[in-house]
């Protein structure tokens, strides 16, 4: 227990006022973004990587995963994945019942 807590209180109120520090660089850095004339895909593929970046330093930081085994990262890293994963199997039949099966009278 008190090693837990010795680690904790060694790195003090800076370490989370830089990661607070850094998640505002990036989102100011993704309003940069928003506001360039590039085309769509290059602008999804900025934000969506400035996007993990920030949920990473939250996750890592402010939820304390940092300090948890690697154990308990990589499963939280591949029930995520997987989660997203299963969402995506049901796109195709909503993409069919937005525009209606074919021979079908609608």
């Amino acid at each position: 227990m008190a090693q837990t807590e010795e680690r904790v209180s060694s790195g003090g109120i800076g370490r989370y006022l830089l990661v607070y520090l850094a998640i505002l660089i990036l989102a100011g850095l993704q309003f940069v973004i928003a506001y360039q004339h590039i085309d769509g895909s290059q602008m999804f593929a900025r934000m969506f990587f400035i996007a993990v970046a920030e949920a990473g330093l939250g996750l890592m930081f402010f939820m304390h995963l940092w300090e948890e085994k690697r154990g308990l990262l990589l499963f939280v890293a591949v029930f995520t994945i997987f989660v997203i994963a299963a969402m995506q199997y049901g796109w195709p039949d909503s993409f069919r019942m937005l525009v209606g099966v074919p021979g079908a009278s609608n």
